[in-house]
């Protein structure tokens, strides 16, 4: 006998469609996947064929068959557990049900408790393209499922209570729709910083155009601290923006029952002895998100930027432009979204005191040179905000009033970004950040003064086309700040200023 179970599947980080075609026929006692199943899949044979027994049902005896289609994408994971438990269970009626429109996902132990499974949401938003209406999952995965709104999603305990509920018996009640409890993890805040009111307005400026950002200094002059604090002043993110982020960081097991849905933007801080797969994702035999993805929309933070491998860092300058990396490998050839924010920062030399006002610095001119010459012209050239951050004097650090508090600069953020979403419209660039020639040439337009203010920096600076357009950015950035309607003189220096700093003229 036959019976197919609807189910889904994970390809990257999208979700799919999968038919668990279960036939039970005559012959020697065997069992067999088909449809390309991994190790995973394979083992679900023994999974399945204890939690039936284990449950008072009886397995049956001759040749099963599970084609899990379609049978040209390879399946992974554990999710096909359940669809192939209630597959054999109704081919060989020991089930009596038929819903076309309700799919099963799920992992199962071996005494049929349902556990929970990775990438439930993309999973859940194929179900619900699919137009299936009912989907049954583990109980941990299923606020996750709920996510995917218009979906009737029953949170399944263990496969007895399943099969009573299948069977009309004793009914499973829906889960509600996830809500979030109480306020959003706590922060650290820019009152806590001492000083650095340069570096903080570099970092505003970031923020409210969604701009890349490096800071140079000593050690101990507050780079990291300042870099922490950057998440709490970044806009809070859209219904799609969490839902984007939120598929890859499921895909990669980093959601939970409790916050299944993030709802602040990512912040990736990995160490410098990350390789390049690492950083732009991959794996074997299975390409698999990166940390460049893992932050998509949100902030990807490099610390000590030299000490990262030349290929690491190299392998940013694509999705810096593109918002997207392609990952090939021999099995398989994965897109993912990687639209973030670049902060960095750096010592100015290899001891790390170099211009410091101690003298302490031993580099001679060569060795510091060598040291910022890591960074290729071309990386360079796609951050748009240079900052330096100075040592503190003793009178900041013994200055006890608070600084300006992080919820006063996310305000000015979040008024600035609303202006660039009312002026983009819903299909436009999702900040400043991300305009094109297009909207450059409409929306950054100079006046006369403007236009020899930028030919004069053009020339002594030596620019190029691509740092020409990031200044625009930055400036039309910085006019949103100001709630002009253009760019004025006095907004373009501001922007150019944030192109230069000494350190790399040595």
């Amino acid at each position: 006998m036959l019976h197919k179970v609807r189910s889904l599947g994970l390809q990257g980080i999208y979700g799919y469609e999968v038919s668990a075609e279960c036939d039970l026929a005559g012959g020697l006692p065997n069992f067999d996947i088909v449809g390309l199943p991994d190790a995973a899949v394979k083992e679900a044979r023994e999974r399945v064929r204890s939690a039936i027994k284990n449950n008072g049902y009886s397995f049956p005896v001759g040749r099963i068959t599970v084609n899990l289609a379609p049978a040209n994408l390879r399946k992974s994971g554990t999710v096909y557990d359940l669809p192939i438990f209630v597959g054999i269970l109704t081919a060989s009626g020991q089930l009596d049900w038929c819903d076309p429109d309700c799919a099963f996902v799920g992992e199962l132990s071996l005494s049929g408790t349902l556990r929970p499974v990775v990438g439930m949401l993309p999973m859940a938003l194929a179900a619900k393209e699919a137009g299936i209406e009912r989907l049954f999952v583990p109980a941990d995965s299923a606020p996750e499922a709920t996510l995917a709104e218009g979906l009737t999603v029953y949170p399944v305990e263990n496969v007895e209570q399943l099969a009573e509920h299948l069977s009309g018996r004793e009914q499973i009640p829906p889960a509600p729709p996830w809500s979030q409890e109480g306020e959003d993890l706590p922060m650290p805040d820019f009152a806590e910083v001492r000083g650095q009111e340069q570096v903080k307005r570099m970092l505003e400026i970031a923020a409210a155009g969604g701009h890349n950002a490096a800071m140079i200094g000593p050690p101990g002059s507050g780079k990291s601290m300042l870099a922490r604090r950057l998440p709490s002043i970044l806009p809070p993110m859209t219904r799609r923006e969490a839902l984007e982020a939120t598929q890859i960081h499921s895909v990669m097991g980093l959601t939970t029952k409790d916050h299944p849905l993030l709802t602040q933007r990512p912040f990736r801080s990995p160490h410098h002895t990350i390789s390049a797969g690492g950083m732009a994702g991959g794996g074997n035999p299975f390409p698999r998100p990166g940390e460049i993805s893992l932050a998509h929309h949100g902030v990807l933070f490099l610390d000590e930027l030299p000490e990262f491998h030349k290929d690491v860092v190299e392998v940013l300058r694509q999705p810096m432009e593109e918002g997207k990396v392609t990952v090939v490998r021999s099995a398989a050839s994965e897109t993912y979204p990687s639209h973030f924010m670049l902060l960095c920062a750096m010592n100015p030399c290899k001891c790390g005191w170099f211009g410091h006002p101690s003298g302490r610095c031993r580099c001679t001119p060569a060795q510091v040179k060598r040291y910022l010459g890591k960074l290729s012209g071309p990386m360079l050239d796609r951050i748009d905000l240079f900052s330096e951050v100075p040592p503190l004097e003793f009178e900041n650090l013994a200055d006890r009033s608070p600084g300006e508090p992080s919820a006063a600069i996310r305000a000015r953020v979040t008024k600035a970004r609303a202006l660039q979403s009312k002026r983009f419209g819903p299909d436009g660039p999702h900040c400043n950040a991300a305009m094109g020639q297009a909207e450059i040439r409409r929306f950054c337009a100079l006046d006369d003064e403007g236009q020899a203010l930028m030919k004069g920096a053009y020339e002594h600076m030596g620019l190029t086309a691509r740092s020409y357009d990031r200044i625009l950015r930055v400036a039309r950035t910085i006019a949103d700040l100001d709630e002009s309607e253009n760019i004025q003189t006095h907004h373009l220096a501001e922007a150019i200023q944030y192109r230069e700093t000494e350190y790399f003229s040595v």
